[in-house]
């Protein structure tokens, strides 16, 4: 690769379901932005990987973080940023000049304008399921305590803050009318999984909202729709924090 150009990425593993790559290089196209690139970078140990990944190409100037990986890197990163320390996740990564690595949180930010723009301003607030307990799960976390809505985390066993599936009842589904779902259950090639919820007690008055992007449209959403709910996939959010990444590595003052 040419060394006068930038190199941002994404690391993760398994890749097969991104869309980062062909959104980078469809914005790149449309801005005319020749002094950057955006690969997929699949590593399956992160502690040996990220850095012969940083040793193989010094241009790389800011990386993606995606499963399973948003809380392993922590420890790996010279610092964090207040949003990054306060949800306990980092989606977003900077190289710096020195070569040390800056994290971010990208995911929380978005995930609150895309929730509150499904919601409308006048909505009323029901509390919200979170489904699943990792990196993603502590972004929407944040997100919803920046809105103030109550939550609780639902994970396939009881642990400190959160309850297991088998814990569902109607009257809890009555009183969470927001199920969100941050677990990789029905994620491309898996497209037939799906969180193990009663989806027979989903009525009209509930919003699922899936962080999958890949498929459009997931079996969580297929079932939510079945049952009257009102569904929301991924795309929206990808599009955000991805746009949010991209401005944290151009050093726009604004996220900076």
């Amino acid at each position: 690769m040419n060394s006068c150009r930038a190199l941002y990425g994404l690391i993760g593993f398994p890749l097969e379901h991104s869309f980062s790559a062909a959104y980078f290089a469809e914005k790149f196209a449309a801005k005319d932005i020749v002094d950057a690139s955006y690969e997929l970078f699949p590593i399956e140990n992160l502690e040996s990987g990220l850095p012969e990944l940083l040793a193989a190409h010094p241009e790389l100037r800011g990386f993606n973080v995606t499963i399973p990986y948003k809380e392993r890197i922590i420890p790996l990163l010279a610092r964090l940023d207040p949003t990054a320390r306060q949800v306990g996740a980092v989606n977003c990564v900077t190289v710096e000049h020195d070569g040390s690595l800056t994290g971010y949180n990208t995911d929380a930010p978005a995930f609150a304008v895309e929730l509150r723009e499904v919601l409308g301003e006048g909505e009323s607030k029901s509390g919200a399921c979170i489904l699943g307990s990792g990196g993603a799960s502590k972004a929407v976390a944040w997100a919803l305590r920046s809105l103030d809505i109550p939550y609780i985390i639902v994970s396939r066993e009881r642990g400190a803050g959160h309850i297991s599936y088998d814990d569902f009842t109607p009257e809890l589904i009555d009183s969470h009318r927001i199920i969100i779902n941050t677990t990789p259950l029905g994620m491309f090639p898996d497209v037939n999984g799906a969180p193990p919820i009663p989806y027979t007690y989903l009525t009209a008055r509930h919003l699922l909202f899936d962080l999958t992007y890949n498929p459009p449209i997931t079996e969580f959403m297929r079932l939510g729709t079945a049952h009257g709910a009102l569904v929301v996939g991924g795309y929206g959010m990808l599009v955000r924090q991805a746009e949010l990444s991209w401005r944290i590595w151009r050093n726009d003052s604004l996220f900076r």
